[in-house]
């Protein structure tokens, strides 16, 4: 698979990763298999994507011990990127950024992942009570410490109102500026896909203009950029799409042109080709350091994800995919 860099450092990593979350957390809980989870992140390695990504609070934990298994045997094939930040409990999620914290949260990341350094450790939420300076500060400490390769930070998309003319990004731009000033960003994570298409406006310039890594969190919808999908089929209730906006029956079935476009443009590559395939390509099109990170749980999803890297879209697609309509939800 072809290659892409991370960051200042170089770091180097297959153009299509694999995010790992949905092996046990987020998505459909009675369909998540341990064994079924390991084959794909085995399948994954064995065809260059070689970035996982996970985070201490999927499961919580469970996700960074299922890696574990895998990266006991072939910590040489992976890139290795977790979260700090987040504390899951029962009902709700809080953030904790203290630096003692953070170093704690380090050391067991690393138990589970049976690992001794962590290539990417990401910052998955700004505390509000703690200056993300201080714990930026003591994410650069494990860098000096050799427990972690690079640090990144985790976009945070908060709607502006109309009146201020805020843009989405611009609460993770200012903490970037902040964090910047302590120890370098290797890379980003936030939300790119074909119906979610913000950070195209200043985040991803704001990251190409310094040379910093751009993980797309997402690329594929939450599953429906692949087409794959029923309108009205409903969601378990642990399923994060259950109470998505995008979600209902309404609305995916007024957003069904969005998916009607990518299987026109696949069509024009080849009957194998896939509308997946094609909004990943999307991705990967939009900057040399992007790196998609669609979520799977199955080695047929992972074999198709990683075909994408071998898929060059035309000028002709690229402006189809542009007039695409907009991507409707429930509060349009």
């Amino acid at each position: 698979m072809e290659r892409r860099t991370i960051g200042a450092a170089a770091l180097s990593v297959g153009a299509v990763g694999l995010g790992c979350m949905p092996m046990s957390w987020a998505y459909s809980g009675s369909r998540q298999r341990g064994e079924e989870s390991l084959r794909a992140v085995d399948r994954a390695l064995d065809l260059g994507s070689t970035l996982l990504d996970t985070a201490d609070m999927y499961g919580p934990f469970t996700n960074e011990l299922l890696l574990g298994r895998v990266l006991k045997e072939r910590r040489a094939d992976a890139f290795v990127s977790t979260k700090v930040g987040l504390l899951a409990g029962e009902q709700h999620i809080v953030a904790n950024g203290r630096p003692g914290y953070v170093k704690r949260a380090c050391d067991a990341s690393l138990r589970r992942l049976q690992t001794d350094v962590i290539d990417l450790y990401q910052l998955h939420r700004a505390d509000p009570e703690v200056p993300v300076e201080e714990t930026w500060g003591a994410m650069a400490e494990l860098v000096g410490a050799g427990k972690v390769r690079a640090l990144g930070l985790c976009a945070v998309g908060v709607r502006g109102g109309r009146r201020t003319g805020a843009g989405l990004y611009d609460t993770t731009i200012r903490q970037l500026r902040r964090v910047q000033q302590v120890f370098p960003v290797g890379a980003v994570q936030a939300e790119l896909s074909v119906w979610s298409p913000e950070a195209l406006r200043t985040l991803l310039p704001w990251c190409t203009a310094r040379g910093v890594g751009f993980l797309a969190a997402m690329p594929l919808g939450n599953g429906f950029l692949t087409g794959t999908l029923t309108p009205g089929e409903g969601f378990e209730p642990d399923d994060m799409r259950a109470r998505h906006p995008r979600f209902t029956a309404e609305m995916m079935a007024a957003n069904q042109p969005i998916v009607a476009g990518l299987r026109r443009i696949a069509a024009r590559h080849g009957e194998s080709v896939t509308p997946g395939q094609v909004a990943l390509a999307w991705v990967l099109a939009q900057g040399r350091h992007v790196v998609p990170v669609p979520g799977a749980k199955q080695e047929r999803w992972v074999s198709e994800n990683a075909g994408a890297a071998d898929l060059r879209l035309t000028a002709e697609d690229l402006a189809e995919v542009a007039a695409l309509p907009a991507a409707r939800g429930s509060w349009d």
